[in-house]
């Protein structure tokens, strides 16, 4: 029963769900939730469904190795699998983080990181369709990567975490060199402090140490294909927008700087830096929680985090799309979580309450993901898209005997749109109608009933996008005779 209730539910939400594109440039929008992780396929499918319709198109889940294994459990890869075939059928694309659970098991030797490698390799062998591959997590960060720094004091981690990377990407492009392999997952800031309570690496200093390390090996291939980043803002009241020209930390507004680093640490090399594209792999800003719903958290919440009212968060995801989506390298935007963690020391950056019922942010966030798939959440200097007919299909003579005149398409962006029947020998216009339309959504452009003379007639329409507009697209259909 269980089963075929869940299985209603899938259908019923599949069909409400939007048809499914990617951003104009690229950009990616998804979403970091493990909840989609389940042993059954059916629940899979529900919960891949549930983010689709919110407005997410990539989702990024976790497979944890532990010293020892060359290669997932069957449960885990069944799991894996079930992620993958649930995506797939919804459009969605899967980033794979691949990690330690923690820095006590930090693949240090290179007998460890033969087995982690051997372990993200196993998944791409086992579960061809993920193709996308994130390999540790804040290597910057001591509760991740133990030792930072060395005895003396000199930088330890960057070299380290430089040596898993490449073993592991040389396994992954073994099974199959399509596989991408984004390497970092840095965090945003860090100490650079050897002797300090918490000895961590800002992002800027794990930067240039990864570059050096990388220089020193002489190697003749990159070692990543992208970098993963974490530019979550100091705390969650300071708007995205906010830069920090000077000082060590790395977020969203800080793009020129990390495109700097990145060309200073690898420009010359095997490894692409200033043009290597960057994929924001988790970006949250944590809400206030109401009264009606404080039975469901457990904990105190840090002092530090200074979280924001709902309508404050739908703003800043808002606007931290619209900062990325300007930003020629960037690929994809990753938003941590969907759901909100129980913990109050945890994060509460999610779009629905721990219970899974919505916040009121949801609906400025979906619409903020649909316009950054359509194209149209911010205007770009210099960003011209052109638009295309992703499906089309003119009215047959027949109905146009009739009376009966229209045109049906898709566009592959957000679109203005004309649609017109013309006088093939004069071109003059004889019916036209005009509208907009959102990516992939079906447009049944209605241009009569009407009687027409006896004469030589064709439909054409045009497509431009309305906020980075490039030129027309034109498209004609065949000539046709009335009657």
């Amino acid at each position: 029963m269980r089963s075929r209730l869940l299985l209603g539910v899938v259908v019923l939400v599949a069909l409400a769900a939007p048809s499914v594109a990617t951003a104009g440039p690229g950009l990616v929008v998804g979403v970091v939730e493990d909840h989609v992780r389940a042993a059954s396929a059916v629940e899979a499918e529900a919960r891949m469904t549930s983010l689709r319709v919110a407005g997410f198109r990539a989702v990024r889940v976790t497979s944890f190795w532990l010293p020892g294994r060359t290669a997932p459990s069957d449960e885990e890869l069944t799991v894996l699998r079930n992620v993958s075939d649930a995506s797939r059928r919804n459009g969605m694309r899967v980033y794979v983080t691949v990690m330690h659970p923690g820095s006590r098991t930090t693949p240090l030797t290179d007998e460890a990181r033969g087995e982690f490698a051997a372990y993200a390799a196993a998944i791409a062998r086992e579960a061809p369709a993920l193709d996308h591959f994130i390999v540790g997590n804040e290597p910057n960060l001591n509760r991740f990567w133990l030792p930072q720094f060395e005895l003396d004091g000199s930088s330890a981690s960057p070299s380290a975490y430089l040596a898993l990377l490449a073993r592991t990407y040389d396994a992954l492009k073994a099974v199959d060199p399509g596989v991408r392999v984004h390497g970092g997952a840095v965090s945003p800031r860090g100490t650079d402090r050897p002797n300090g309570i918490r000895p961590t690496h800002s992002p800027t200093t794990f930067i240039r140490g990864l570059g050096a390390a990388y220089r020193a090996t002489a190697r003749s291939r990159p070692v990543m294909d992208a970098l993963a980043i974490h530019p979550y803002m100091d705390n969650s009241s300071q708007p995205p927008a906010t830069a920090h020209p000077v000082g060590t930390n790395v977020t969203i507004a800080d793009y020129g700087k990390l495109v700097a680093l990145l060309g200073e640490a690898f420009d010359g090399t095997a490894q692409p830096g200033s043009k290597l594209p960057l994929l924001y792999a988790e970006f949250g800003v944590e809400s206030d929680i109401p009264a009606s719903k404080a039975a469901l958290y457990t904990g105190t919440e840090p002092t530090t985090t200074r979280p924001v009212s709902e309508e404050t968060q739908g703003l800043y995801y808002e606007q931290a799309l619209a900062l990325a989506y300007c930003q020629p390298t960037v690929e994809g935007m990753l938003i941590f979580l969907s759901r909100d963690e129980r913990a109050r020391a945890q994060w509460q950056s999610g779009v629905f309450y721990a219970d899974g019922t919505p916040k009121s942010s949801l609906p400025r966030v979906r619409r903020a993901l649909e316009r950054t798939a359509g194209g149209s959440v911010t205007r770009c200097p210099g960003l011209k898209l052109p638009v295309r007919a992703s499906f089309l299909r003119f009215g047959t003579r027949s109905a146009a005997r009739r009376g009966n005149f229209q045109a049906s398409f898709r566009c592959s962006l957000d679109c203005r749109y004309r649609a017109r029947l013309e006088n093939a020998v004069t071109g003059s216009t004889r019916l036209s109608v005009r509208g907009t339309a959102q990516v992939g959504e079906l447009v049944q452009a209605k241009l009569g009933p009407r009687r027409l003379a006896p004469g030589r007639y064709r439909y054409t329409i045009s497509l431009v996008h309305p906020v980075n507009p490039a030129a027309p697209t034109v498209r004609v259909g065949p000539i046709f005779t009335l009657p």
